[in-house]
């Protein structure tokens, strides 16, 4: 009855507290004299005053105990709070090793100076690419070349988008497309003429390739192929028909431009026996093509002379000899295609073994 008296007064006292505070508090009161005791409770509790020592002493302890709630809620506040609970003790942070996943591996000192080697014998970065030179002596370089040719007026070569030149101040140019050189062309001819460069040595060769128009047919075919513009680049259908011709000439040590032909190119490879054997070659292909486009030519003609006498006599007949004659034209086209690669070895020899 007492203890839950107690638990419902001060619940935030337990009762080893309550035991420890009575016990402090009958320790100072047993130093006491007993008259001590029985005036002070005499002045308070008046009712008290017909009881005897004996019996004080008996209710003594009973008036402690139910004064032990009061004097706990005068303790401090720190006696009426919850137990604090302990905080956790924190683990010691985990030292991780050092990340090594972005560090660079470490290179001996012989490969630090083999780059470092390259680097210095490295060209610098290229600011320009092409290169324009004048026939007064001047070289421009240039990033960019380009030709212009418009409607009226003179082509020009546009540099870098700035600086400006007539074609007929400069002596050569490169672009994306090749190297170009401004020279006359052999013959009586006075006028200048843009040559492409397609293979350099001893012995350089250079060609420019021409549109022309070939009149309009009446159908619309053309020998060169089919198509309004051709089919391959060549002939048409139906419309005008172009012709794209390529004509090659060759340079001799940077000499002058030359017809690319048997008679020039045995004079130029004079010196040097393997290509001189294979122009030989060369020349022989080409009887023999030029014998096939006669034979070819007479076979048919006769062939159409006999069909004309066989229709005067009310028959017509195609006579056999245009058959015949026909596939002979296979046989230059053949002959040809030797030629031209027998004059390109003799070309490539001269220029390999004469270096």
């Amino acid at each position: 009855m007492i203890q839950t008296a107690f638990s419902r007064v001060a619940p935030a006292v337990t009762i080893g507290e309550q035991l420890l505070l009575a016990g402090g508090f009958f320790g100072i009161l047993n130093r006491l004299p007993l008259q001590f005791f029985e005036s002070i409770l005499l002045s308070i509790f008046p009712p008290f005053a017909c009881m005897t020592s004996r019996s004080f002493l008996l209710a003594f302890p009973f008036l402690a105990l139910c004064s032990a709630p009061i004097l706990a809620q005068n303790t401090p506040r720190e006696l009426n709070t919850l137990p604090q609970p302990t905080p956790p003790t924190t683990a010691p942070a985990r030292t991780t090793p050092p990340s090594t996943v972005n560090t660079p591996p470490v290179l001996p000192d012989s490969v630090r100076a083999e780059q470092q080697r390259r680097r210095e014998v490295a060209p610098p970065v290229e600011t320009t690419r092409f290169a324009v030179g004048l026939k007064d002596g001047r070289v421009f370089q240039a990033y960019d070349v380009e030709t212009k040719q418009p409607i009226f007026g003179k082509p020009f070569l546009l540099l870098d988008g700035q600086q400006r030149f007539d074609l007929n101040t400069i002596s050569y140019y490169s672009d994306e497309t090749g190297h170009y050189v401004r020279t006359v062309l052999p013959g009586r001819s006075t006028r200048e003429a843009t040559l492409r460069r397609d293979r350099v040595g001893r012995i350089s060769l250079y060609s420019i390739t021409n549109t022309q128009y070939a009149g309009n047919s009446p159908y619309g075919y053309s020998p060169y192929g089919f198509g309004r513009y051709g089919y391959g680049g060549f002939g048409g259908f139906g419309g005008p028909m172009y012709r794209t011709t390529k004509t090659e000439y060759f340079s001799k040590d940077n000499g002058p431009i030359e017809d690319l032909n048997l008679r020039n190119l045995s004079i130029a490879t004079a010196d040097f026996a393997a290509s001189r054997g294979l122009l030989e070659q060369a020349r022989k292909y080409q009887t023999y093509s030029t014998l096939s486009y006669i034979a070819a030519g007479g076979i048919i003609a006769a062939g159409m002379f006999s069909t004309f006498n066989n229709s005067s006599g009310g028959r017509a007949s195609i006579s056999p000899l245009v058959y015949a004659g026909m596939p002979l034209f296979i046989v230059p086209l053949i002959m040809q295609g030797k030629q031209q690669r027998n004059i390109r070895q003799a070309i490539s020899l001269y220029n390999r073994g004469n270096n």
